[in-house]
C-alpha cells in the first residue's frame, strides 16, 4: 500500500492502534446491550460506559451527571437548540452567533429564525484578527461561541466572552462548539461558565457515531428525545425520568464509538498534534507569491488559496501525489465570505505526522505553483 500523507485531522483523526484494538476487542468478546440485562457482559457494558463517562468528565473538568453521549456535535449542537426551544418561551429571543462559526453551530438557529420561533439574530463583531470582538459581545439571550474556527484555527476566550455576556444579560444561555478547539487545548468547563458544551469524538480519535453534550445545569432542563433507557417509570398519563444523564440519553447508545473514546482521550493526552510542524510548512509557503495565506502563523492548522487555481484543482492535483487534504467552504461559508474567497485549501496536522510528510506536500506545492 503506498504512503498517503494525512494532513486531514481537522476532517477526521486518524485512529490509534490502541483505539481500534478496543473496539475490535468489545465487539468480539464483551459486547452486550447497556442498561437492558442482568449477565455478566451486560454489566460490564454498563460499567464501561460510566467509566468512559467519567473520564470525559474529568477531561473537561466537568461532574459525571454533566457529560451527556450523542452522536457527534451536530446532532448535539442540534439538540441543544431543541432543549432550549422546549423549555424556554423563545419568541422573543434573540441569538447571537458569529461569522467563525460552523454550519453546525449556526444554522439550527437560522432555521428557527426561518420559522418565526426566535425574534432576531445578531451576528457579533470580529476585529482586525477575525477574532470575536469581546469588547462588543451583544446583550442578547443566546449566544453561540465558536471555540476555535475550523478555518483559522486560533482559539478564542472563551471565558472572557461568556464573562462579558453575563454582565451585558445575567441570564443568558451560552453555547460553545468545541470541536476544534479540543484537540489543541486543555478544557475548563467550569472555568468557562458555559450552559452548553459540545464536541465530537471522532474529531480526537475515537470512531465516527459519538459525541460529548456538556450541560452545566442538567436538573434545569427537560430532554428532547424520549424513548427507551430515559425513563423510569411510564404511566397512562405520564413518566417518571430518570435523572441526568440517562434522561437525555433515549435508546440504546453508541457502545463500540464510546468504548474507544476513553482510550482516544488518553492518546491525546500523551500526544497532541506537533504545531510546529503548521509554522514550518507556513514559512515555507509565505516564500509563494502565488500563495495566499489566510491563517497566522500560530495557528492550529494552516488554510490558502492559491492565486489562478481552484481549491478543487489544487486538492485534487494533491490527491493523486497521495497527500490528502481538504478543500472547499470546510461547512464555514461565512468566514469565507468574511475573507472574500469562495473556498480555500486547509492543511491540518495529526500526533502521526512528521517533517518529512511536510516537505513532501511542500515539494508537491513547489512542483505545481510557480
Amino acid at each position: 500500500m503506498k504512503k498517503i500523507v494525512y494532513f486531514d485531522a481537522a476532517a477526521s483523526f486518524l485512529k490509534p492502534e490502541s483505539v481500534i484494538l478496543a473496539g475490535i476487542d468489545f465487539l468480539r468478546n464483551r459486547y452486550a446491550n447497556a442498561g437492558r440485562g442482568v449477565c455478566a457482559r451486560a454489566g460490564w457494558v454498563d460499567d464501561m460506559v460510566e467509566r468512559v463517562r467519567a473520564r470525559v468528565a474529568r477531561f473537561i473538568n466537568a461532574a459525571v451527571n454533566q457529560v451527556v453521549f450523542v452522536s457527534n456535535a451536530t446532532d448535539g449542537l442540534n439538540r441543544v437548540a431543541h432543549i432550549i426551544e422546549r423549555n424556554f418561551d423563545i419568541a422573543g429571543f434573540s441569538v447571537a452567533v458569529s461569522d467563525l462559526d460552523h454550519h453546525s453551530a449556526r444554522l439550527p438557529w437560522q432555521e428557527l429564525l426561518r420559522l418565526g420561533k426566535i425574534r432576531k439574530e445578531i451576528v457579533c463583531d470580529l476585529d482586525e484578527n477575525f477574532d470575536i470582538k469581546i469588547d462588543s459581545v451583544p446583550k442578547t439571550d443566546v449566544l453561540v461561541i465558536t471555540a476555535m474556527s475550523n478555518v483559522l484555527g486560533r482559539a478564542q476566550d472563551v471565558e472572557k466572552i461568556i464573562s462579558v455576556a453575563r454582565k451585558r444579560n445575567p441570564d443568558v444561555i451560552t453555547i460553545v462548539d468545541a470541536t476544534q478547539y479540543i484537540v489543541h487545548k486543555k478544557i475548563d468547563v467550569q472555568s468557562w461558565g458555559a450552559d452548553f458544551v459540545v464536541a465530537s469524538g471522532h474529531k480526537i480519535g475515537a470512531d465516527t457515531g459519538v459525541g460529548i453534550l456538556y450541560i452545566r445545569n442538567p436538573d434545569k432542563y427537560s430532554p428532547d428525545k424520549f424513548g427507551g433507557g430515559m425513563v423510569m417509570r411510564v404511566a397512562d398519563t405520564g413518566m417518571i425520568l430518570n435523572e441526568s444523564p440517562e434522561c437525555f440519553e433515549a435508546g440504546t447508545l453508541p457502545l463500540t464509538q464510546i468504548c474507544g473514546l476513553g482510550v482516544a482521550i488518553d492518546e491525546l493526552e500523551k500526544s497532541r498534534p506537533d504545531l510546529d510542524l503548521i509554522k514550518y510548512m507556513y514559512d515555507e509557503l509565505d516564500k509563494n507569491k502565488r500563495i495566499k495565506i489566510l491563517t497566522v502563523r500560530d495557528s492550529a492548522l494552516l488554510s490558502f488559496v492559491v492565486d489562478g487555481m481552484h481549491p478543487l484543482d489544487f486538492g485534487a492535483i494533491m490527491g493523486a501525489n497521495d497527500i490528502c487534504l481538504r478543500v472547499g467552504n470546510m461547512c464555514a461559508s461565512w468566514i469565507h465570505r468574511v475573507l472574500g474567497v469562495d473556498g480555500s485549501v486547509r492543511v491540518s496536522v495529526g500526533p502521526w505526522n512528521t517533517k518529512s510528510d511536510a516537505d513532501k506536500f511542500l515539494s508537491v506545492v513547489n512542483k505545481i505553483v510557480k
